[in-house]
């Protein structure tokens, strides 16, 4: 079959809804503004040739739900998301009864159901009668479908999105193997619906849990991590952010700079891009420290994050930027001045003509220790009783050990 014939559920001219290889992975989803590399062009054409569910895992911001949302768009699919959180039960993500609905057509069948039973002879019988009329109230007529149950009973191929599986609970998660498995959905009171177009399941995960092996194995898996610096360049530049080739790439390098520190959130390709963005409205012209700074809050979310980012800013902005050297510190142990070592001081005396100078004879008068005229010392008296004091009740104290 040709990239042109139409596969079956399709019609002639209409968008295919599989990739024909990889190389028309790439292109297609390039073309809905999606870039990606050989591994990820290769998964993608896998996903829909194989038809096996496929699970994103990575840090958040790296474009795991973009990637489902680009593949509906690029083969024509229509998109059905599950958002998952903490609590959340089978009755948001399969389906549930429509118990209002239920309720009000008893109440209009009322004088019906009068009927069924008005021949009973005891409470039994009627209860028998009304129960054989079950199957009219738990039917599809009342079934309420959420997104997993959509996607097996659309008449219509679509991509169904499960996304940040692992903030679902446990139980959830087991809810998801049958889907995953057969693509499809067992309901109790009416029976099991299977897919007749099988839906391209994308689930994306941010690592805050372990996933099961059981949902792991059901599923082709991919690690999205952050581009390499040529590569997230060439996604702002198919943004149309507006900043120059040389900002940007300039950018890329600080943003690149700020993953690599302890941020409780790193900056994400798309705040990448409105940081971008932001700058080209400014008019910015040269990206420096202060000017990023200004706007840091476009990429950094937490007031610890900010502040560490902004005490980076110049080393990321300018990596060989040194600290000039401060010449009049001696040997750098910020006291200012010369300890006397011999070290000329261009802004000072020499150390020796100082003291040459202290040197000079008549510095000191005649009463001064150690001159020539200085007379010895008279010893100094002790009183007759101060020794009898000090050695009391017999012999020097001994120092404790």
């Amino acid at each position: 079959m040709t990239d042109t014939e139409a596969t079956p559920g399709e019609t002639a001219g209409a968008t295919p809804t599989t990739f024909a290889g990889v190389e028309d992975a790439r292109q297609r989803l390039r073309e809905v503004g999606y870039l990606t590399d050989d591994r990820l062009a290769t998964t993608a054409f896998l996903q829909s040739a194989l038809g096996k569910p496929l699970l994103l895992e990575g840090p958040a911001g790296v474009g795991k739900t973009q990637l489902a949302q680009s593949v509906a768009a690029a083969t024509g699919r229509r998109l059905l998301r599950l958002q998952c959180y903490e609590g959340q039960d089978e009755t948001k993500a399969l389906y549930e009864w429509d118990y209002g609905k239920q309720l009000l057509y008893t109440q209009m069948l009322r004088d019906k159901i009068g009927q069924v039973v008005e021949d009973a002879p005891d409470i039994a019988s009627a209860v028998d009668r009304i129960a054989a009329q079950d199957s009219v109230f738990f039917s599809e007529r009342f079934l309420v479908a959420r997104p997993l149950l959509e996607a097996i009973t659309s008449e219509d191929p679509v991509v169904l999105l499960i996304d940040e599986v692992d903030r679902a609970d446990e139980a959830l998660e087991a809810v998801f193997l049958e889907l995953l498995a057969e693509f499809q959905v067992s309901v109790p009171e009416v029976g099991t619906f299977v897919a007749e177009q099988t839906p391209l399941v994308v689930l994306t995960s941010n690592n805050t849990r372990d996933l099961s092996a059981a949902l792991k194995r059901r599923c082709l898996h991919l690690f999205l991590d952050y581009p390499d610096a040529e590569r997230e360049l060439e996604i702002i530049r198919s943004k149309d952010t507006g900043l120059a080739d040389a900002l940007a790439a300039q950018l890329v390098g600080v943003v690149r700079g700020l993953r690599g520190l302890e941020l409780r959130k790193a900056p994400s390709i798309s705040e990448t891009i409105d940081w971008a963005r932001t700058l080209a409205v400014l008019g910015v012209t040269e990206l420096s420290a202060p000017v990023l700074a200004e706007t840091l809050n476009v990429v950094t979310k937490y007031e610890r994050d900010l502040g560490l980012a902004t005490r980076e800013l110049p080393r990321l902005v300018d990596p060989n930027r040194t600290v000039p050297e401060d010449r009049g510190q001696g040997h750098g142990h910020g006291h200012g001045h010369s300890h006397g070592h011999g070290h000329d001081d261009a802004d000072g005396p020499d150390g020796r003509d100082v003291r040459a100078g202290k040197d000079q004879p008549g510095r000191h008068d005649e009463a001064y220790y150690g001159s020539p005229s200085a007379g010895a010392a008279e010893p100094k008296r002790v009183a007759p009783g101060q020794g009898q004091r000090s050695f009391r009740g017999g012999g020097a104290k001994r120092r404790p050990v």
